[in-house]
Order: structure tokens, then C-alpha cells, then sequence
């Protein structure tokens, strides 16, 4: 009767609060409107663009959640909790035990109060239990995390900070709707990884989740650039991926995709890509790099390793200038076989991807194929004919590990 009573304490805590939540980029250098700004960061956090209809009317995913799904198992596949969400009491009835984790009403009592990154849930009472009938999924979802501050997997939000704990593909593979070869397809993808192109070209080929932080200044946003603002990827994703309702459309791969009759994606562009150009990337963490070994790699960067004849400029990408073929990047040929990541886009090849932050969010290249920034610079030193000698490969990484 444990979880009843801690389920029914939630609740009430969610009521108690209740009565107490992709246009034109920002000119370079331009103060942003900090009511936009306001405005960009609800819609990243809290607005599902509609997409209820796909999580709850296609793939019944409440019922999955309603079922089966307790804390503890969500935060095994990397959903995160946001303890600024919580009230006191529960934050006190987690810690004391008497807040039960290990059941799916809890789950639910922390959907009630928001407090579940990138998922909203809509609970209302159904013969007399407060009862999960509307799940949708937010940009959080997967470009958010959590720093852990009050236990592993529960703090307070890093927006921005690619989530490289989630299993998205373990998650939609609970679906009751999913044939079994679809649901295969999705249980391999691992954590971290996502394919945003599977549902349309049904290839599989899962790609890292990419951070959305120090993206201001950067042009061609995309592993493959294939829009020149975020608001192209934001509509991308927000219609093809969450099923929110509206359109996107690209004569170049052919995509044409329109949910539901109304328009919610839209008019929240502008204001979601001026939330996200003020999401700088974080520095490192103190004591996280040899100081002295940094300076070495910063003129090995410059130099020998010739990092810098594309990463360059203060974003370290020279996106704003060029593309490069699939034959420049040592990230191909893909793992398994499968088709180049870029000879599935809209350009067919690569934006050199920027590296403030870059000591945040292994594995690295667009594939997840490099687990380590050692692996990056031994794959570089390798494939690049470089010849650095053991010595400028650690003082490379410790520079990158400052970025």
C-alpha cells in the first residue's frame, strides 16, 4: 500500500502547484528580447507541438507508462527528473523511502508535476484514479539533462546538454504498436543514439544525439548543414520525428510531411531558436585538463595536426564557408555497412562540427564511432597521414579537453 499513499502524496503536491508552461535567426552579436527568449525556453521544456497524437494515439505510449514504466526504470533507460519540479514533501519522501520509485503510479504523479524532462503528461481522474491519458514528448527530451546534483539521474536541468544516457529506441520499443521487426530495429540502437531519418528511408543507421548548446554563430547547424538556421531542424524534428502537427517539406530528399490540419509548429520557431542561441557551451570543469600540455596541443591544433584548416574561427567550424564530401571525413564508412549518414541529407556532405564543449558529450563523430578523444586524434593521426608522434597525440587531447 506503500506506493498508494506516496502516489496519492504526488498528486496532491501536483494539484497544490497547479493552483499556485523553430523563423529567422538572431543577428550575430544582437541583444535578444528577453520576453522571446522566455518565451523559446517554455517551448523547449514544455510544448509538444501536439505530438500526443503520435504518442498516445499511434503508439500508446501512456498506456506503457501507466503499466509498466516506475521511476527507477525510467532513469535505467536515461529520463531525467527535475528536482526543481518537486515539492518539498516529495523531495523529503524520495530521500526518507516513504516516496516509492519502484512504481509506475509514482512515474505518473511526477508526470502530474512536470517534473519528468521532455515528457508531458496530461492525468485526470477516470472512475474515481487519477488515470495518464495524454503523453507527448518535448525538445528536452533528448537535448536536455539533468546535473545530477540531487541523485544520479534527478537535478536540475542542463538545457542543451545532449542527454547521452537516453535509450530513445529502448523507449518507443515498449510500444504495443510496433511490429516486431520495427520494434528489433529500435532496441539496437543503444543509448545515446538516434536515427532522425529511419521512419522515412528506412535505413538503420543511428546517430549520436547532438548538443544544442553554442550553436550561435554557427551556420549550417546539422551534422550535414542541411538548413543554414536551427528553426530548419527544429520543424524537421518537431513534424517528422515527434509527430507534432504541421508541415515540413524539402524538395531536395523529397520529405513531405503534414500532421493533423491545424499549425502548432510555426509560430513557435522564432522564439525556440533565440531560446537556443543563448545556450552557451559549458567550459570545463576545473582541473579537468593539463594546463601546461593544453598550450603544447593548442600549437600542434595550429600546426602539424592542421585542426585548424577547418575548425577554425572562435567556433572552431568553418561551416559558414564550406561543406566538405563524405571522402574528407575519417568518421566513414559507417558501422554495419550501411549507407553514408550524408549521402541520406539534403547536401550530401558534412559541416565541420563545431568544438566548444566538446569535453562534454563522448562518443564523438556524427556515428558515435570514436569513444574517446584519444580515438579521435589517433583516428585523425592515422587516416590523415599526420604523423604526430605519441607526445603531440596527449598534448591534442588535453587542448581539445579545453575547449
Amino acid at each position: 500500500m506503500r506506493y498508494v499513499r506516496s502516489a496519492a502524496a504526488l498528486a496532491s503536491a501536483a494539484a497544490a502547484l497547479s493552483l499556485a508552461a523553430c523563423g529567422s535567426a538572431d543577428t550575430p552579436g544582437a541583444t535578444p528580447d528577453p520576453a522571446v527568449v522566455a518565451e523559446g525556453k517554455q517551448i523547449f521544456r514544455y510544448d509538444t507541438f501536439g505530438d500526443e497524437s503520435k504518442w498516445t494515439d499511434t503508439l500508446r505510449m501512456h498506456e506503457v507508462i501507466a503499466a509498466a514504466v516506475d521511476p527507477l526504470t525510467a532513469l535505467s533507460v536515461g529520463l531525467k527528473v527535475d528536482a526543481e519540479a518537486l515539492p518539498p514533501a516529495v523531495v523529503d519522501g524520495i530521500r526518507n523511502g516513504s516516496i516509492d520509485l519502484a512504481s509506475p503510479d509514482t512515474t505518473v504523479a511526477l508526470l502530474e508535476l512536470d517534473a519528468v524532462v521532455g515528457l508531458r503528461g496530461t492525468v485526470e481522474v477516470v472512475n474515481g484514479t487519477r488515470t495518464l491519458t495524454r503523453v507527448g514528448v518535448t525538445c528536452a527530451l533528448c537535448h536536455s539533462t539533468v546535473d545530477d546534483s540531487f541523485a544520479p539521474g534527478i537535478g536540475k536541468r542542463l538545457d542543451g546538454w545532449p542527454n547521452r544516457d537516453l535509450n530513445p529506441g529502448a523507449i518507443i520499443a515498449l510500444s504495443p504498436a510496433l511490429d516486431a521487426g520495427t520494434r528489433s530495429v529500435f532496441s539496437s540502437w543503444g543509448k545515446g543514439k538516434y536515427d532522425p531519418r529511419f521512419n522515412l528511408d528506412g535505413i538503420n543507421g543511428p546517430q549520436v544525439i547532438p548538443p544544442a548548446y553554442g550553436l550561435a554563430g554557427v551556420a549550417r547547424i546539422t551534422t550535414t548543414g542541411d538548413g543554414d538556421e536551427i528553426a530548419y531542424w527544429n520543424r524537421y524534428v518537431a513534424v517528422t520525428q515527434m509527430g507534432g502537427h504541421g508541415s515540413f517539406f524539402d524538395a531536395r530528399t523529397g520529405v513531405d510531411v503534414r500532421n493533423g490540419t491545424d499549425d502548432l509548429v510555426t509560430a513557435r520557431l522564432p522564439a525556440l531558436q533565440a531560446y537556443q542561441l543563448t545556450l552557451a557551451a559549458p567550459p570545463p570543469p576545473a582541473g579537468s585538463f593539463d594546463v601546461a600540455a593544453a598550450a603544447r596541443g593548442k600549437i600542434v591544433f595550429e600546426g602539424p595536426g592542421r585542426c585548424a584548416s577547418c575548425h577554425s574561427g572562435p567556433e572552431f567550424t568553418d561551416a559558414s564557408l564550406r561543406l566538405h564530401p563524405a571522402s574528407d571525413v575519417v568518421s566513414e564508412p559507417e558501422p554495419n555497412g550501411v549507407p553514408s549518414w550524408a549521402s541520406r541529407s539534403a547536401t550530401k556532405q558534412y559541416r565541420t562540427a563545431p568544438l566548444r564543449g566538446i569535453w562534454q558529450h563522448p562518443p564523438y563523430f556524427h556515428n558515435g564511432s570514436a569513444a574517446t578523444l584519444q580515438a579521435v586524434v589517433d583516428t585523425y593521426n592515422a587516416r590523415k597521414s599526420l604523423g604526430l608522434s605519441a607526445a603531440e597525440v596527449a598534448d591534442l587531447v588535453e587542448y581539445l579537453k579545453s575547449l
